[in-house]
C-alpha cells in the first residue's frame, strides 16, 4: 500500500481566489483522478473537461471551479478570460461508519468516506 501523503494548505495570495466544498459523498481518492485532469488548465477548458467526464467527482469539481471563477471576478474583479486552475485538492472529510450484518450474528462495517475539495484560480 502506497504512503499516505496530506496536502498541505498553501498560502493565498491577493490574486488567488479559492472555493471549497466541504463534506462532499465521494471519497478523496476518486475526487483527486478528477482534480488531476484540471489542475493548470484554463477555468473555461476545465469546466469543459468535468461536464463530460462521467464521474459524480467531475459534476461537484464543477461547481467548485465556477463558483471560484465567480468569487474572483466578483470580489476581486479579476478579468475572467485570464484565470486558470493554480491548484486543486481533495483533503479526506468526515467518514460515516455503517454496519450490515452478515452470518453468524456478526457484522461488518461499511466506511461512507466524504472529502473537502478546494479550487485555487489566479490570473495568468
Amino acid at each position: 500500500m502506497a504512503k499516505k501523503v496530506e496536502n498541505e494548505a498553501v498560502e493565498v495570495k491577493p490574486t488567488d481566489v479559492k472555493a471549497t466544498a466541504k463534506t462532499v459523498r465521494v471519497t478523496s481518492r476518486k475526487a483527486k483522478l478528477v482534480l488531476d485532469l484540471v489542475r493548470g488548465k484554463d477555468v473555461k477548458e476545465a469546466m469543459a473537461i468535468c461536464q463530460f467526464l462521467p464521474n459524480k467527482a467531475a459534476r461537484v469539481t464543477y461547481k467548485v471551479i465556477k463558483s471560484a471563477a465567480a468569487n474572483a471576478v466578483h470580489n476581486n474583479q479579476l478579468d475572467e478570460s485570464k484565470l486558470y486552475v493554480k491548484e486543486c485538492y481533495a483533503n479526506e472529510g468526515i467518514t460515516m461508519k455503517r454496519y450490515m450484518p452478515r452470518a453468524k450474528g456478526s457484522a461488518s462495517s461499511i466506511m461512507k468516506r466524504t472529502s473537502h475539495i478546494t479550487v485555487v484560480v489566479a490570473e495568468r
